[in-house]
């Protein structure tokens, strides 16, 4: 088995190649890509790989650069430090997404999928796979979240989810602020939460915060790549992360 390894930090490429060298008894050869360049590069001059492992956020770009540019037939295992992009991963040929820091029981876990998918065809992405997984995540309007039962020494409180301006990490749980100025606190994290949410409405700016469309009312550009966005009913800006501010304006321009 050839596998192509997509990762820009050295500490990490090398627990990830140890892993793989676990699950596989050593028998396997990689490449390996630190930047979207270098990826085209393998892809576009080999073609006797089996298997990629891709980070998301690289040394110059984005992952799914390069899978909107290359038509790739392999399958890919993500591994990132960020959940909010585990849509699109399954939309680029993902058949696993693995969040950092991982185990060797996640490795496991995603080479038994890879095992069951694809062990009798490893030359070929079976299309009728990946139509099935974006089928998965095809959700009506009414799978998403309408409302969040928040139970406090006092009583419940019902947050519907169109009254939501935005979420923020706080520890193990999450603010739910709400467009008439109240916080509440609910025990779940935020990536729970955002999982739950429509992708039309709600997206994840950075690790700590989700915001909803409708309530934002400006935008503006801010350094490192940033964009800085007011909310109604929010008294301080917030800020897109580096690594999400190109996703978030094709998020916008849909």
């Amino acid at each position: 088995m050839h596998i192509l390894i997509i990762e820009d930090e050295i500490p990490a490429f090398e627990k990830l190649r140890s892993m793989i060298a676990v699950q596989l008894d050593g028998n396997f050869t990689y490449s390996w890509a630190r930047s979207v360049i270098e990826a085209k590069h393998f892809l576009s001059s080999t073609a006797d790989h089996s298997l990629i492992f891709s980070d998301i956020q690289l040394l110059d770009g984005n992952a799914f650069e390069i899978f909107d540019s290359i038509k790739v037939t392999i399958p890919i295992i993500f591994c990132s430090a960020y959940d909010a992009y585990l849509f699109k991963a399954f939309k680029s040929n993902g058949i696993e997404y693995i969040l950092k820091p991982y185990t060797i029981d996640d490795i496991a876990l995603a080479f038994a999928k890879y095992d069951t998918l694809f062990r009798s065809r490893t030359d070929l992405f079976p299309i009728k796979v990946l139509d099935d997984l974006k089928s998965a995540l095809r959700y009506s309007p009414d799978a998403y979240k309408k409302q969040f039962i928040i139970k406090t020494a006092k009583g419940i409180h019902i947050v519907e989810t169109k009254t939501m301006v935005m979420i923020e990490a706080k520890g193990d749980f999450c603010k739910l602020i709400t467009s008439d100025g109240k916080t509440h606190l609910y025990s779940q994290n935020i990536g729970s939460i955002y999982a739950m949410l429509n992708p039309k409405q709600f997206f994840r700016i950075n690790r700590s915060q989700v915001v909803h469309l409708p309530f934002v009312e400006s935008i503006e550009n801010h350094f490192k790549n940033r964009l800085l966005l007011s909310l109604r009913g929010v008294s301080d800006p917030v800020k897109t992360s580096s690594g999400t501010t190109a996703d978030f304006r094709a998020w916008l321009d849909r």
